[in-house]
């Protein structure tokens, strides 16, 4: 183990692999000894499963900056956008828009999708973490666009209200290296929970449109 956790830190330090939280992200070609490194060094904990430590097409694609930024490169981003757009479904019912009271809640909320947690957990989206969602807020990441007065702005259009729910669901949908969750694809939150802060985006009730 020690020898593995040596190892794994060698890696980082030399950009060949990144750890954020539980997501481990490969460089485009990785070492059989990185494999080795982190199957032997990982296990699956509640419902923090070790699978989460092996990279989808995306997070390799997007993990070798060289290889991203090659014609090859932005070929395959492109090639995996389509497939991430075509795979995010519209809501169940026709609905895009639920209550935008319950959407500020799960903003708001930043609970779930750890080893502590089980299948019951609700989870929240953190949206906080990385946008500005309300004017009341007093502290808010940056790593994101302000949400302020997202509705306000844009209207409520067939054409806006079906991005904002494809970039809702799956960022990487329009972003192949967007850092925003894939909400949907990893069933983070619900479909009720999307509609929710559908509504916080769009109702022009909502404390972001004020």
């Amino acid at each position: 183990m020690k020898k593995n956790f040596k190892l794994m830190n060698r890696l980082i330090t030399m950009g060949l692999i990144s750890v954020v939280g539980m997501a481990t992200v490969y460089a485009q070609t990785t070492p059989p000894e990185v494999t080795e490194a982190l199957n032997s060094s990982f296990a699956s904990k509640g419902i923090a499963t070790k699978d989460r430590v092996i990279p989808d097409d995306i997070q390799i694609l997007c993990s070798d900056k060289v290889f991203l930024e090659s014609p090859a490169g932005q070929k395959r981003a492109i090639e995996l956008q389509a497939i991430a757009l075509a795979a995010i479904k519209p809501p169940s019912d026709g609905k895009y828009l639920g209550d935008w009271k319950a959407g500020d809640k799960v903003a708001q909320s930043g609970k779930g999708a750890t080893w502590k947690d089980n299948d019951k957990t609700v989870n929240g989206g953190s949206c906080y973490n990385c946008h500005q969602v309300t004017k009341a807020e007093m502290s808010h990441g940056t790593i994101g666009p302000s949400l302020l007065g997202y509705g306000k702005m844009r209207g409520n259009s067939q054409e806006i209200v079906t991005y904002t729910w494809n970039r809702i669901n799956n960022s990487k949908a329009y972003n192949a290296c967007s850092n925003m969750p894939r909400f949907a694809h990893f069933n983070l939150l619900t479909e009720k929970q999307l509609q929710d802060v559908m509504a916080l985006l769009l109702d022009p009730q909502s404390p972001v449109n004020q």
